[in-house]
């Protein structure tokens, strides 16, 4: 029953945030004048667009990593995976000639979009609904190719262990990204070129015959679709799948003598940690509004784990919390440094191109340093006490 009531509490919780996102981001519509920072091209919206993405990316790893123990370095691989089969499968069928022209034209000739568009039309109402039914679909069978390769790969890697795991899935991203690189699959992954066209975050902004913005959603979008797996995930976690994955985190030997299929589970979680990364590459295809291999490179790995590290292992809430404060420093809070500043005509020293990524290097030392176990270590920020009626100190007085 707690549980349960626990889960409702989190579901609001997750309610009220995408309602704010939707007024922040259309706040500027609705009462000008308003600073800067409200205005939707503002790094503000870039922070929070770029950061939904990795969070979801950064919660499937922690669930891999840190509820699993299974230390992976795969990450960026999957979301290639999940960012072409989105992007494939959704640049609409009149743009494929011009998106893979090297290439005299795309082996898929169809598109989720044109084929939810021929049921529901392709214009007003029904070519809203059809790009939405056609980025879904497309997202979740993203997620599918990624947890379909995690399920081939998984055999022989997952009876590794330790570094031993970690640099063979690094392989493997590695591998992938090479061959997706490959002239010859160029009808299918346009070679070392971008595949662009196909729907972004922006285009789920509301507009007007003319073109006028009348809602936008392009922040919303990927809250909403981060926040939904983030709450599989979790629910996954407090089952007694979740409890399994605890164990093997633990002790191996001690979860084998108590009945627990550890090949089995492992398998589980990584196929899981694997779909959900291959969904968050199709989101991150759509924050930069194209696909391309090169893009997907072990650094992106690196990043993620280090905001991993920075929340705390086999905490998601701490991922979450650290995945904006990574992103906000070094996407817009320290652009300053990268600009020199003159003081009259004193020139401020060491500001200047690039200094930006010494301070933040320095900033995430001091994290380590004094969050050896992340901001959040293993504990979860707790928003139940938001929903509960106070009681008065009068009555827990008597109530003693």
């Amino acid at each position: 029953m707690k549980q349960s009531n626990k889960n409702v509490k989190i579901f609001f919780g997750i309610l009220i945030l995408l309602l704010f996102v939707i007024l922040l981001e259309n706040i500027s519509a609705f009462i000008p004048g308003l600073p800067m920072v409200f205005d939707p091209m503002s790094p503000l919206f870039t922070v929070l667009k770029k950061a939904a993405v990795y969070s979801l990316v950064a919660v499937s790893m922690n669930l891999l990593n840190g509820f699993t123990g299974l230390f992976s370095l795969g990450q960026a691989g999957f979301m290639l995976l999940g960012a072409y089969t989105y992007a494939i499968l959704t640049v609409p069928s009149n743009m494929k000639d011009q998106v893979y022209y090297l290439f005299g034209g795309c082996a898929f000739k169809f598109s989720f979009v044109d084929l939810f568009g021929m049921i529901f039309g392709s214009t007003g109402v029904g070519g809203a609904v059809s790009m939405i039914l056609g980025c879904l679909l497309a997202m979740i069978l993203a997620g599918c190719v990624a947890g379909f390769f995690a399920f081939l790969i998984g055999f022989p890697v997952l009876r590794l262990k330790s570094d031993y795991l970690a640099i063979a899935t690094l392989g493997f991203a590695e591998i992938l990204r090479a061959i997706f690189q490959w002239q010859r699959l160029g009808p299918v992954t346009n070679g070392a070129n971008m595949i662009k066209g196909f729907p972004t975050f922006s285009s789920f902004n509301i507009t007007a015959p003319s073109g006028a913005v009348i809602l936008r959603l392009s922040t919303f979008v990927p809250f909403l679709i981060t926040s939904i797996c983030v709450l599989i995930i979790v629910l996954l976690i407090n089952s007694s799948y979740g409890r399994a994955f605890k164990s093997i985190r633990d002790d191996e030997i001690a979860a084998e003598a108590m009945g627990i299929a550890l090949f089995k589970h492992k398998m589980l979680s990584f196929v899981i940690s694997s779909f959900f990364a291959g969904i968050g590459g199709a989101l991150f295809a759509m924050y930069v509004a194209n696909a391309q291999a090169k893009a997907f490179t072990s650094t992106m790995t690196y990043e993620i784990l280090l905001i991993v590290v920075i929340g705390g292992i086999g905490s998601v809430s701490g991922s979450i919390l650290a995945t904006f404060l990574y992103v906000a420093c070094s996407e817009w809070w320290l652009r300053f440094l990268d600009s020199e500043l003159y003081i009259g005509s004193f020139k401020v020293p060491l500001l200047r191109n690039g200094f930006r990524m010494v301070v933040f290097s320095i900033v995430i030392m001091v994290i380590v340093l004094f969050f050896s176990q992340g901001i959040m270590g293993s504990r979860e920020i707790d928003f139940s006490g938001l929903f509960k009626k106070k009681t008065p100190i009068k009555e827990r007085k008597q109530d003693q």
